[in-house]
């Protein structure tokens, strides 16, 4: 049986970390990029994340909420965004 990377790194987050990528999966201005950067976990991986962490309702909301939001990639946003989401995850992640 073959390890699934996914999966893996899932399993390795400590509960504050699983806090703070569900504090920027659900910020609109943190793009899915930067919580790769911080966390490690691909969109599919967040998405699997919020899929196990929020119960089914919550997560149909999120999903609904981040389809196709140009703000959550960082190549969709428009050169008037002057924000960093950078800046934001670091908000976040201090406040946890």
């Amino acid at each position: 049986m073959q390890n699934n990377p996914a999966i893996d790194r899932l399993a390795s987050l400590s509960v504050g970390d699983i806090s703070a990528v569900i504090q920027m999966a659900w910020e609109d201005r943190t793009t899915f990029e930067t919580i790769q950067e911080r966390a490690g976990l691909s969109e599919s991986d967040v998405i699997a994340l919020m899929r196990a962490e929020l119960n089914p309702s919550s997560f149909r909301l999120w999903r609904m909420r981040v389809r196709g939001r140009t703000t959550k990639h960082r190549a969709l946003r428009s050169p008037e965004m002057k924000f960093d989401d950078h800046t934001v995850a670091d908000h976040r992640r201090a406040n946890c």
